[in-house]
């Protein structure tokens, strides 16, 4: 049961680590709703339990903090992360073993968990696009390991830290459409829609009932099934 937990966070990761912004409208806290495709190859789709993987997911955010869930069969997995210290907590619940995990994580151990992937050399293509009813503009760019990605930015709206991702630092504009690699996995992720709505508030304090556990002792969880 627990190795089944590691592809859900890493697509939690995929995911959260989404969103950043400087543009026209500010946005501070509300509901982001996308798409989400992967691009697998044939070892990958034998290895993965893709049919668990999210096909659309809602990320929460408030200010510099976010919430993203997700059910991955009987267990639930939760991250809420502050955007500003860049660290977070992840919460594993599996009713049917009555169990409830915590775990602290740092921005090293969120680093490791995204698979360490270091995106760079952005630039502007100069063509334009409508996507999802925002004005964008396209980007190439590359990972450390030569790949190279491509995505769709707009200066229509930013967004607060709680739903921003420094990896995207150098786009001047809020990325509505992008690829993602983590762990040789690639994500697709396209913003269907931004609901501006009171949500929160979000706090890294571990909830009563559950075990504190260290990112150590979850890792020896995960590798002993």
């Amino acid at each position: 049961m627990f190795k089944s937990i590691k592809t859900g966070v890493l697509a939690l990761f995929l995911i959260g680590t989404a969103f950043y912004a400087h543009a026209q409208k500010k946005i501070s806290q509300g509901i982001i709703t996308y798409g989400v495709e992967y691009d697998l190859s044939p070892d990958q789709k034998s290895t993965l339990d893709v049919s668990s993987l999210p096909k659309e997911n809602k990320l929460e955010f408030n200010g510099n903090f976010s919430k993203l869930g997700m059910e991955m069969g009987p267990t639930i997995l939760t991250i809420i992360k502050d955007g500003g210290a860049e660290n977070a907590l992840l919460l594993i619940d599996i009713p049917i073993a009555q169990k409830q995990i915590a775990t602290k994580m740092s921005k090293e151990d969120i680093d490791k968990q995204a698979g360490g992937i270091k995106y760079s050399d952005f630039k502007a293509t100069g063509e334009k696009l409508m996507v999802s009813g925002y004005n964008t503009e396209k980007y190439t760019y590359k990972d450390d390991k030569g790949n190279a990605y491509e995505l769709w930015a707009t200066k229509d709206i930013t967004l607060t830290p709680g739903a921003s991702n420094s990896e995207f630092k150098d786009v001047k504009g809020t990325p509505i459409k992008f690829t993602l690699s983590q762990n040789s996995v690639k994500t697709i992720l396209t913003i269907k829609s931004i609901t501006e709505k009171n949500v929160g508030p979000f706090t890294l304090d571990v909830p009563s009932g559950y075990d504190l556990l260290t990112m150590a002792e979850l890792e020896a969880l995960r590798g002993g099934g």
